[in-house]
């Protein structure tokens, strides 16, 4: 699989990449309090790179991964699912479903090769986490 030590550490690399920015976004819903927290999102986002970086060794031709990208897209849908609670309070854990749905986002990104746009949804992810967190307490202050 690895003819030359280079095409490991490129390989290394990226899912390195994804696990420590699927851990940068899941440290945000840790320090929230939230149940899927850095190690859940480190891991959604290595084994989405790890998935789709195999397929692209097996292939060859980024084209040729859609198939295993809309496998980890549905698959991780599930697990998001997992987290959303519905109780007389309200609906919880929507933002914690999507943020593993994006981590799941960054692992694709970063198993193809594609790194700007993985260190392009990880900073939007984590600038709407944060000021949506801020925007959040505003506008409840509003409502009193």
């Amino acid at each position: 699989m690895f003819n030359d030590l280079s095409a490991y550490w490129v390989l290394a690399g990226r899912l390195l990449f994804a696990a420590a920015a699927g851990a940068a976004v899941g440290l945000n819903r840790e320090l929230a309090g939230k149940p899927a927290g850095l190690r859940t999102h480190a891991l959604v986002a290595l084994g989405a790179a790890g998935v789709c970086a195999v397929a692209l060794t097996l292939t060859g031709d980024p084209s040729s991964t859609s198939r295993v990208v809309q496998g980890v897209v549905a698959g991780v849908g599930f697990i998001g699912g997992g987290v959303i609670l519905h109780n007389a309070q309200g609906v919880q854990g929507l933002t914690t479903a999507s943020s593993i749905w994006v981590v799941a986002a960054v692992g694709i990104a970063a198993g193809l090769g594609l790194w700007q746009a993985a260190t392009l949804i990880t900073l939007v992810a984590l600038f709407v986490l944060v000021a949506g967190e801020v925007a959040d307490g505003v506008i409840r202050r509003i409502r009193r």
